[in-house]
């Protein structure tokens, strides 16, 4: 999985969906960046653990998801550290229809949620910023899947979408966790 074209939303979907693991890709991308945002430690491995229980009952990964979720959450990190603010969601293309693409974004913000409470549950002080991220994601959340396919449609997707990527970023330079060393730094890339 060391080719990052295999990181995109399709080919992430169809391994989950070819071990039988019932998740989402957008999802479980959200979860490793909302950890991430919340100050997860680079060098810690314990999120495996984490996606075990979320998304697994605990059980045990097979290997290849295990890869996938290991290279995206370089990946997260790789881009999240960028000085050119590579980071982008993992959602759908846009050939998907808009309700394939706001479903996903949803269930991306759902896990985006899940991964900072996770990380951030004993630590309840937030900048007014970053309060008002957390109250915003809680409503596009819950995004109706009801969407017509049209340029107004189209347009707030896409706005909302930036929005999310941003406020990610955000909350990751307010409570993130850069790795420790240049080294880690390295690693990453």
């Amino acid at each position: 999985m060391s080719n990052e074209t295999s990181l995109d939303f399709a080919s992430v979907q169809a391994i989950l969906t070819a071990e039988s693991i019932t998740a989402h890709g957008a999802e479980l991308h959200g979860v490793l960046t909302g950890l991430v945002c919340a100050g997860f430690t680079f060098e810690s491995d314990d999120y495996i653990a984490m996606i075990n229980d979320l998304f697994n009952n605990g059980e045990g990964l097979p290997r290849e998801v295990k890869s996938t979720v290991k290279s995206m959450f370089a990946k997260v990190w790789h881009d999240i550290i960028d000085d050119s603010y590579s980071f982008q969601l993992m959602l759908p293309d846009d050939d998907d229809s808009i309700v394939e693409r706001g479903h996903a974004l949803s269930v991306w913000v759902q896990g985006f949620n899940l991964g900072f409470g996770l990380q951030q549950k004993d630590k309840a002080v937030y900048s007014e910023d970053v309060k008002e991220v957390l109250i915003d994601f809680v409503e596009i959340a819950n995004l109706s899947d009801e969407m017509e396919e049209n340029e107004d449609t189209e347009q707030a997707y896409f706005e909302i979408a930036e929005y999310v990527r941003i406020s990610a970023l955000l909350c990751f330079t307010e409570l993130g966790s850069p790795p420790e060393s240049k080294s880690a730094e390295e690693t990453i890339h």
